[in-house]
């Protein structure tokens, strides 16, 4: 992974490592709260499909509604590609989403990759999600 900007801690570095391992794990699993704990309040979510989605209890109101079935058939795994500390306290990380079938799963995948970027904010020691785009990568052709 790709670090940029201000020479940041270890522990800074681990704690966004975490946290986008904290995404990854709620979504396999459909735990939207575990999922919801990593927004501040004011977060801006904008989904893989361009719905813009403004503040925590509307982010929740989505995830609650979609997750839960959304990763029967498929599950995706997230790897931090680059991290960008604009300041020690707001730091941007690009992450490589694929997309795989769960074992014995005959669908097919609607997408194979995404490439989210996650705007992070350390408010009171702790790393929130406080903007973010899950966009969906189109094969080139």
């Amino acid at each position: 992974m790709d670090i940029t900007g201000r020479i940041p801690s270890t522990a800074d570095v681990d704690a966004i490592l975490a946290l986008v391992a904290t995404v990854e794990k709620a979504q396999s699993s459909e735990d939207a709260e575990a999922f919801l704990a990593l927004f501040r309040d004011d977060a801006v979510w904008v989904t893989g499909h361009g719905k813009r989605l403004y503040g925590r209890d509307t982010i929740a109101d989505f995830t609650r509604r979609v997750l839960p079935g959304a990763t029967t058939d498929s599950f995706a795994t997230y790897t931090p590609d680059h991290l960008l500390f604009v300041r020690p306290d707001i730091a941007v990380v690009n992450v490589n989403q694929k997309y795989a079938l769960r074992p014995g799963s005959t669908a097919e995948l609607p997408v194979e990759t995404g490439s989210p970027v996650y705007f992070l904010a350390k408010d009171a020691g702790e790393w929130r999600i406080a903007a973010a785009q899950n966009t969906v990568v189109v094969p080139e052709s």
